[in-house]
């Protein structure tokens, strides 16, 4: 990692040049006209999943990306599917909490309503798009991924409604909600497929 303000100077003169990197944000650090201010927070490191959200395009992607990860990593434990359930859902509890607590500091360091660097949302959503798939083949999970990206996306009621509740609770329950619908379709889905 580089520290001291050689990494500043540095950082500002990148800044200056027109390049626009994501990796000091990744670090605790966030560019503000040129000038690098320290972030050291552990409310903004779970919201954006621990850097994920400071990806260049499409941030809220690389945080489903992490959700899926996780789901990945669950499947591979070769989980019962009883036990599948109770992960998840334990998982997706302490994620949520977690979620409404560090976005809403989060919404506060970053001064605006929803910032696009808060991830923790679009991890939760992920996660709860696959409690109910418990032996989710590859292509069930690429099929989850998008499902929960499209309705993350085009927000059908009440996604967009449920962006209304203040602070964490409204970054996080629009993906609660993005996620259940996306749950119920790969359900469907795996049922007629079946």
């Amino acid at each position: 990692m580089v520290t001291g303000s050689g990494s500043v100077i540095g950082f500002q003169l990148l800044w200056k040049a027109g390049i626009r990197i994501a990796l000091p944000e990744m670090w605790g650090r966030a560019i503000r006209g040129g000038v690098v201010k320290e972030r050291k927070s552990l409310s903004v490191w779970i919201a954006t999943s621990f850097g994920a959200g400071y990806f260049p395009a499409a941030p809220g992607t690389a945080g489903s990306a992490v959700g899926l990860a996780l789901v990945i990593a669950f499947r591979q434990a070769l989980l019962r599917p009883l036990w599948w359930v109770v992960c998840l859902a334990a998982c997706t509890g302490v994620l949520f909490a977690l979620g409404v607590w560090s976005a809403g500091k989060a919404e506060k360091i970053f001064g605006r309503v929803d910032p696009g660097q808060v991830v923790i949302d679009e991890v939760t959503g992920q996660i709860i798009t696959f409690i109910a798939t418990p032996r989710v083949s590859w292509i069930g999970l690429i099929v989850g991924f998008i499902l929960f990206r499209a309705f993350d996306i085009v927000k059908p009621f009440p996604v967009r409604w449920a962006e209304r509740f203040p602070g964490g609770w409204g970054i996080m329950l629009d993906d609660v909600v993005a996620g259940l619908y996306s749950l119920i379709v790969l359900a469907i889905l795996g049922r007629l497929i079946k």
